[in-house]
Parts: structure tokens; C-alpha cells; sequence
């Protein structure tokens, strides 16, 4: 396991050091969307006006607003993906079944060209007997 990453970041102006097991690009990651979060929030100007704890709960509430929604997001894609799985199972399935009736249907037509085979092979016996059985009567 990697060791512990100390990264300085810049959140709100501010210089923090980030403490974690992610890598240092990760932590910068964490502190730009805390940017872009704020950026957003400050760009209101009743934000703005709040107090400090106030604002603070307000960014709190729109992470987690965040977080649900991508929550939301994570479990209709896994949702999708399940009905998906069962669609390309079901279709497998179809693919299988199909490959079997097609065996079938060869074996058979195998079985029906040599029966036919089979059949000429006698017609045209029957018919060599026939032309010498009415070659022999002709001579008597």
C-alpha cells in the first residue's frame, strides 16, 4: 500500500495541506471542484451577504446535493447495465437456439440429399432392369 500523500492546496485563496493515501494529483483534483464549487456560490451575490457559518452549511448542502445526485447517476447506470446484461443474455440465449435448430436443419438436409441420392441410385437400377427386361422380351 502507498504511503500517506501530503499535497499543499489552494482552497478559497487559501494554502491547506491535504493529508491522504490518494496521489497528489487526486487532492489537487479535490481542491479545484472546491474551487469551481465556491467560484459558483460566490458568483451570487445573497452568498455573498450571508455570514460565514451560513455560507459554509450552504456549500455543505450543495456538496452533498452533489453527491446525491451523482448517487442517483451511479445507480440508473448500474440499472442500465444490468437491464443491458439480461438483454445480451436473452440474445445469446436466442443466438444458441438458433444455432441449434440450424444444426437440425443441416442434419436433416444432409439426411435428405443422401436419402435422395439413395433414390436415384434405385430409380436408376430399376430402370436398367426395366430396359433389359424389355431388351430380353424383344428377342424371344
Amino acid at each position: 500500500m502507498a504511503g500517506k500523500i501530503d499535497a499543499e492546496v489552494v482552497i478559497g485563496g487559501k494554502v491547506y495541506t491535504l493529508s491522504g493515501y490518494e496521489s497528489e494529483e487526486y487532492l489537487q483534483k479535490v481542491a479545484s471542484y472546491l474551487n469551481a464549487k465556491l467560484s459558483e456560490l460566490e458568483s451570487d451575490e445573497g452568498y455573498k451577504r450571508l455570514p460565514a457559518d451560513l455560507q459554509s452549511v450552504l456549500m455543505q448542502i450543495n456538496l452533498a446535493d452533489d453527491y446525491f445526485k451523482l448517487q442517483k447517476q451511479v445507480s440508473l447506470l448500474k440499472e442500465q447495465s444490468r437491464a443491458k446484461e439480461k438483454d445480451l443474455y436473452d440474445i445469446k440465449h436466442e443466438l444458441v437456439s438458433a444455432q441449434i435448430k440450424l444444426e437440425k436443419s443441416e442434419k436433416s438436409l444432409k439426411q435428405a440429399l443422401e436419402d435422395n441420392n439413395e433414390n436415384a441410385r434405385k430409380l436408376i437400377r430399376l430402370e436398367t432392369e426395366l430396359q433389359s427386361l424389355k431388351g430380353g422380351s424383344k428377342t424371344e
